[in-house]
């Protein structure tokens, strides 16, 4: 049986590469807020560790204390990809 995060979520590829590019881009915003580098996330071997990396990236980002069009962004980002998984 193939895993949830398996299953193709559209052109973007699977829930899992779905999730992982959100990952990414809060990790983005988050860098940028601390005016830190940006740096590639890893996708890790099991997917369900994708929900504490999104975890982490959002408390880095919260933490960072960014003007609000970027917390708005972010919200909208994940409402996004959270339409496109249900």
């Amino acid at each position: 049986m193939a895993s949830r995060w398996a299953v193709p979520a559209g052109p973007e590829g699977t829930r899992g590469d779905l999730v992982h590019a959100l990952v990414q881009r809060i990790a983005d915003l988050a860098a940028d807020a601390e005016g830190e580098p940006r740096r590639p996330v890893p996708r890790l071997v099991a997917d369900p560790a994708l929900t504490d990396q999104l975890r982490v990236v959002a408390a880095d980002l919260l933490a960072a204390a960014p003007p609000e069009p970027v917390i708005a962004t972010a919200v909208a980002d994940v409402r996004a990809v959270q339409a496109t998984l249900s």
